[in-house]
Parts: C-alpha cells; structure tokens; sequence
C-alpha cells in the first residue's frame, strides 16, 4: 500500500464496530510503519503477524544485489578489454565457458536460477549454477543465506524452533559479512515479535496478495479508473 496515509485508512475501518473489530484475532501484514500503526489503532486485540514473504523477498533482494555488482564489475573489465584491443589494433574475444556462455551473460542470465531451490534447477541451470559458483563463491555463500531463511519459514512450526533457527541464521550472516544481509538480520530483529508469531499459525498475506494482483490486473485492461463507484461494483460482482 505505497503511499497510503495511515490516517485515511483508520477513518474508514473505524466505521466498523468496535465491537465487530474486537473479533479480529490475527492480522498479516508487512514491515510498513503505516500498516503497523493502522493493525495498532484499529484491531488492538489482534496478534500482528509479519508476513514470511515479505522477509525472504528482502533476503532474495540481497542475493541479486551481489550477482548484479559483479555483473557491473565485468562489464566495466570487459569494456576496458575492448578498448585495450582497439589501441592495440587486435579483435576482442570473449572468453567462453563451457556452457557456451561468456561470463557477462553467465551473471545475467543466472538472475532466475538464483530465486530457485537447488532441487528445482534443470540441467542446463545446474551447470550454470555450478560454474556461477566457482566464479564467484560469495554469490554461493548469499543464495544459501537465502535457502537457508526459506527453509526456516517453510520446515519450522514450533516458535521456540524458530527463535532457535533464526538465531542460527543470525550468526551465519554475521560470519558472512556482506552488509546487505547485516541490514535484514537488524530488520528481522527490530520486528522479532511479529515474525516470530508467525509460526504459531503460519498465517501470510499470500490470498490477498493474489487478489491484489487480480484487481491491478483488472483495472490495467481499462488503462486506469475514472469512475471509482462503478469499478468497485464490477470488482464486487466478478470476486465477491
């Protein structure tokens, strides 16, 4: 809800009986300040739970952060390589890898391989993946970081497990040292409480966030709304 005003959501739902938002025992929502003051004033009863997506989505950001700085840094040597051939009035050539990619497309084209699990690779992405790693071992040592918090969020149904696991995870990216995963594992620990609730029920935001996809793709065939009633009925008749 980029750009939503907390205030402006408060009104609305406070329309709502208190009485009827008393029965509101849970609510998912993301790591916003907004979201968390809006669940605060208008559900006070309410467990808040961080949604896990939301957690690992920072954790993948990170991971694509580091592949794309060697990307820059290659093509930077591989311009550099250009120019020197030039002055020297020799042809340029790439080297090749043994999958027929030059290491500039292996980074780029590594960018989906990295957002699976090991076991959902195909052939041809294991060896990319394998060569990626003898190239550029911190990339391997971040996609397991990533693997790793997944893994904890998918395998872990007891909160004293997760309070374990996640600790575990905190001291390996400490070892690590990049700073991107410094930054989530600050993250993660400013809102402990609310991601850890998460196993008591394993609740997310995955339906609503797959509703919000239908209305945006909805409203993207009429290129925008003008008539804001008239979309929310044709919204009510076609979901509701």
């Amino acid at each position: 809800m980029a750009g939503t005003k907390a205030e402006d959501v408060i009104n609305v739902l406070e329309k709502i009986p208190y009485k009827q938002r008393k029965k509101v025992t849970e609510i998912t929502l993301d790591m916003a300040g907004n979201m968390e003051l809006i669940a605060k004033r208008c559900f006070p009863l309410a467990v808040r739970v961080t949604d896990r997506f939301h957690v690992q989505k920072l954790a993948t950001e990170a991971l694509q952060e580091i592949r794309i700085k060697h990307r820059w840094e290659v093509i930077d040597a591989e311009n550099e390589a250009i120019e020197l051939a030039k002055t020297s009035k020799k042809q340029f050539e790439p080297i090749i890898l043994s999958n027929g990619d030059t290491v500039k497309q292996l980074l780029a084209r590594s960018r989906y391989v990295l957002y699976k699990k090991r076991t959902d690779w195909k052939e041809s992405q294991q060896e990319r993946a394998k060569l990626l790693f003898e190239l550029y071992p911190d990339i391997e040592e971040a996609y397991e970081l990533t693997q790793k918090l997944s893994w904890i969020f998918e395998n872990t149904k007891d909160k004293i497990y997760g309070i374990s696991r996640l600790a575990q995870w905190h001291e390996k990216v400490n070892q690590a040292g990049f700073k991107s995963f410094n930054t989530i594992s600050r993250t993660i620990t400013n809102h402990y409480q609310t991601i850890l609730n998460y196993f008591d029920n394993r609740s997310t935001n995955a339906s609503a966030e797959s509703f919000n996809a239908k209305i945006k793709a909805f409203r993207a065939q009429f290129r925008g709304v003008r008539n804001v009633e008239f979309f929310l009925f044709r919204l009510t008749n076609i979901y509701a």
